[in-house]
């Protein structure tokens, strides 16, 4: 065999090699995206029971609309939300509108937000209380308080601003103040006696209300906030720009005309998801630095 004939086959053998090799590489590329799992988690506004029974459906939806595998990854506090995201422990977390502001801050703007609920463009928080002397945020004054999570939106920041614009310093003016963790656990404490009022966030409020989960001839609603923006759907930037407009087109074709999304949207207190952005949530940031929360 002459050189130049040795050498066509030493090619022809690299080619072979080579084809292989780029075969068993995209075969292990395509093994690996199959394989590949969205892990999703929520901020722990509620109990545990209740966020798990609320995402089910919706994790179904999504992996049938993703072509992947969702993880629910309940957490055990807000910060473990925002921590578990930006240490890539976490690929998409429903936050509330602070926990967004705080994990865009502690990632140096590396987390963004796709959708939120159409409610959550006017977000509330509701004050309640058992006592009939109480009929407005100055009458708190002296009185012990509940908010929800010390990283809530609607259960502490939101709560604190309206407080502080009405000329009340909720860690001096109010006799003792305390942080239940969830917003069914303050009404809980209210209506159980373990404080004179406190705040929560208007959807759970009505949600408690509507299952008969709270006698509101003895809780009351006395004041309700202006609306703010608050939830939504956050990733982190290095998401891949096909998987995040996947994501979001699956959210935003959720129809409410459609008995199977129905009963998805029912659960998150919605009839429908619309795009969001990192700007609608400046005030909330600005709130937060206002009220000493964000430094």
């Amino acid at each position: 065999m002459t050189f130049s004939s040795r050498l066509s086959v030493s090619r022809r053998c690299f080619q072979t090699l080579l084809a292989t090799s780029l075969l068993t590489l995209a075969g292990l590329s395509f093994a690996q995206q199959s394989a590949q799992v969205l892990r999703v988690s929520a901020i722990p506004d509620e109990a545990p029971t209740e966020l798990q029974r609320k995402f089910k459906p919706l994790g179904s939806y999504l992996e049938k609309k993703l072509g992947m595998k969702i993880e629910f990854i309940p957490v055990t506090d807000y910060a473990a939300s925002v921590e578990g995201l930006i240490n890539k422990k976490l690929d998409m977390v429903w936050f509330g509108g602070f926990t967004f502001v705080q994990a865009k801050a502690r990632s140096k703007d590396q987390v963004i937000p796709l959708v939120q609920r159409e409610e959550d463009e006017k977000f509330k928080s509701v004050f309640i209380t058992t006592h009939q002397d109480i009929r407005k945020l100055e009458d708190l004054k002296g009185k012990t308080f509940s908010f929800g999570s010390e990283s809530s939106t609607s259960g502490h920041l939101m709560p604190r601003s309206y407080l502080l614009a009405a000329k009340i310093n909720p860690d001096t003016d109010l006799k003792r103040i305390a942080f239940s963790g969830a917003h069914d656990a303050t009404v809980a404490a209210v209506s159980g006696g373990k404080v004179d009022a406190g705040a929560l966030n208007i959807s759970v409020w009505e949600k408690l209300v509507a299952q008969n989960k709270v006698d509101t001839r003895q809780v009351h609603v006395f004041y309700t906030t202006p609306g703010y923006f608050d939830y939504n759907w956050s990733v982190r930037t290095d998401m891949p720009a096909e998987l995040r407009k996947k994501i979001s087109d699956a959210f935003l074709s959720l129809d409410a005309g459609k008995a199977e999304d129905k009963e998805i949207l029912d659960l998150q207190r919605t009839a429908r998801f619309i795009p969001t952005k990192a700007d609608n949530y400046k005030a909330i940031e600005a709130a937060a630095h206002n009220a000493g929360l964000l430094k």
